[in-house]
């Protein structure tokens, strides 16, 4: 069975765009009326398509949440490029597993929390912007790194990574905050990856090369 988080309901419109998206669409709309109004046709068609492809990019649509207790669903949108045992992660030494999603241009960019419990820590990284599809992203390029504990004491972190493109990470959670499986909590503008880290324990529930959906795909099971 699905249901929608409880504290993040779906949006009263048929098609929703992220507010990080507001400004982009804006500044787009505005070129595009000034040269319609110069009767430029050429950079009008332009403009206008890269107004809608950025509407297109900064959609956000509802999403429902497995109920399954034991359930790990995937913060982002796109294409798992790794999943690896790793000792070394952005929260310390351990055992972790990590499941890395590649998100292209044309995924939804709004990223949503993949395990309820408890913010612990929220850590800003700076770095480079390499592609994000390379291993070297996750620790090179400039990151936001979350760690949370589950109500029975497990930790969980993830890791949103800036892209090649990709110059601006978003994040509306705040360290001490409560939060729910599926509930949305960012977005990276324009390219970019997410990296999950799980304890070695857990039973993973998806293969390099899927296709995973925020929110909804279920990409390993808690023991």
């Amino acid at each position: 069975m699905y249901r929608f988080p409880t504290n993040d309901p779906p949006r009263q419109t048929a098609f929703p765009i992220d507010p990080a998206g507001y400004a982009f669409i804006g500044a787009g709309a505005f070129i595009t009326a000034v040269f319609a109004l110069l009767s430029a046709a050429t950079p009008t068609v332009v403009f206008m398509i890269l107004t809608l492809f950025v509407c297109f990019f900064f959609r956000d649509p509802d999403r429902l949440v497995p109920l399954d207790e034991t359930a790990v669903v995937s913060p982002a949108d796109g294409k798992v490029i790794g999943i690896a045992p790793t000792s070394e992660s952005p929260f310390g030494p351990g055992n972790w597993i990590r499941i890395s999603v590649f998100m292209s241009i044309f995924n939804v960019h709004v990223n949503r929390v993949p395990y309820g419990g408890r913010i612990d820590s929220i850590d800003y990284f700076p770095g480079k912007f390499v592609s994000a599809n390379l291993d070297k992203a996750s620790s090179d390029n400039e990151r936001n790194a979350i760690l949370l504990t589950t109500p029975s004491g497990v930790r969980i972190g993830w890791v949103q990574i800036a892209g090649l493109i990709a110059r601006r990470i978003i994040c509306r959670i705040q360290e001490g905050d409560s939060v729910e499986k599926g509930q949305r909590f960012g977005v990276i503008c324009f390219g970019s990856r997410l990296d999950t880290y799980l304890p070695a324990t857990v039973m993973v529930a998806v293969a390099v090369g899927d296709r995973v959906h925020a929110g909804t795909t279920v990409i390993a099971r808690m023991p």
